[in-house]
């Protein structure tokens, strides 16, 4: 009994010493974002918000859907250079993943989205994206699909709205997180992860990497000039000469499974990510052993995929809808 207990005990330290190896500020995935006040969350109103994320009548066409870009299936992208709009038009930069997006202090690359519900807005508007006329146009859409009674069940009687659209959609993409990531495990002492991917962890800490890619999150949250590509980034938003190629930091969580990368898409695999970021931001030029081991190390972050069940689309009786391009 006492060698057992001895066991246990060694073991515990074992436990804790791995905790010790992990770089300052890196740590676990938090159990759930910051949720508004005025927007609280509610089982309800998540399920209809899901119902929404994959409803194709916010767009003009009623083939595109929020799903369409940011597939649920695929780690919240759709895994292309620039997703398939309307018309079949291409959009200017990369969808980013919409996993996680509760922890982002802003949404889109450039930030112009403050929090999701913001977000949510913007795409079924988008001429290149959904394309729906106006906001008076979705709400007058979503009536004629049948969504009246599970907005005045949700939010209220006569609070089927645009706001409220949008407020549904965020509550459920607040639900979109990915926990238990390896090294999230790792962290804990709950699991191990190789020994090429912890050099790779102490190497994006001893490069710099986490200057910018830093803490639970694996992204600072701010904005950051990354001079790659001919985009402007921020720039287009506020009109500043300072705000030239600066975009919002990206989190590394899943960043294994969101090819291909940056803004434009450009780099279409991760190691070739990898080297960019760190020759562009760090004028560092990286070995071939130190690129897959950092690899290594970001494959540790991909988590637990929420487990989404398809749902079921409200729709009138007994006639068409009749969607005019």
């Amino acid at each position: 009994m006492k060698n057992i207990f001895l066991a246990l005990f060694f073991m515990a330290l074992s436990s804790n010493a791995w905790a010790n190896e992990i770089p300052e500020g890196m740590g676990v995935l938090p159990s759930s974002p910051p949720i508004p006040t005025n927007n609280p969350m509610t089982q309800a109103k998540v399920e209809l918000g899901k119902k929404l994320y994959f409803e194709p009548a916010l767009s003009k066409s009623g083939h595109f859907s929020c799903n369409s870009c940011h597939n649920l299936a695929t780690w919240g992208v759709d895994n292309q250079q620039f997703s398939i709009g309307h018309k079949w038009q291409r959009g200017g930069r990369n969808a980013p993943t919409v996993l996680n997006s509760g922890f982002w202090s802003r949404q889109f690359w450039d930030g112009r989205a403050p929090l999701l519900e913001d977000q949510a807005k913007g795409p079924p508007l988008n001429p290149v994206e959904m394309a729906v006329e106006s906001e008076a146009d979705a709400v007058t859409r979503l009536k004629a699909a049948g969504y009246t009674t599970e907005f005045d069940a949700v939010f209220g009687k006569n609070s089927i709205s645009y706001n409220n659209m949008a407020k549904a959609i965020a509550a459920f993409e607040r639900t979109l997180n990915t926990p238990n990531a390896p090294f999230d495990l790792y962290v804990q002492g709950k699991g191990t992860i190789s020994p090429a991917a912890i050099r790779g962890m102490n190497k994006v800490a001893d490069i710099g990497c986490t200057s910018c890619h830093a803490g639970p999150l694996f992204t600072s949250n701010k904005f950051v000039a990354f001079k790659h590509g001919s985009d402007i980034g921020l720039k287009a938003v506020t009109g500043k000469d300072d705000d030239d190629h600066v975009f919002r930091v990206q989190s590394w969580r899943n960043v294994a499974m969101t090819a291909p990368y940056f803004h434009d898409g450009s780099a279409k695999t991760l190691a070739e990510a990898v080297s960019i970021m760190a020759k562009v931001q760090l004028n560092t030029k990286l070995s071939k052993h130190d690129v897959k081991d950092i690899v290594a190390f970001l494959e540790t972050l991909t988590g637990e995929m929420p487990q989404i069940t398809y749902p079921q689309l409200p729709r009138p009786n007994n006639h068409a809808l009749d969607w005019q391009e």
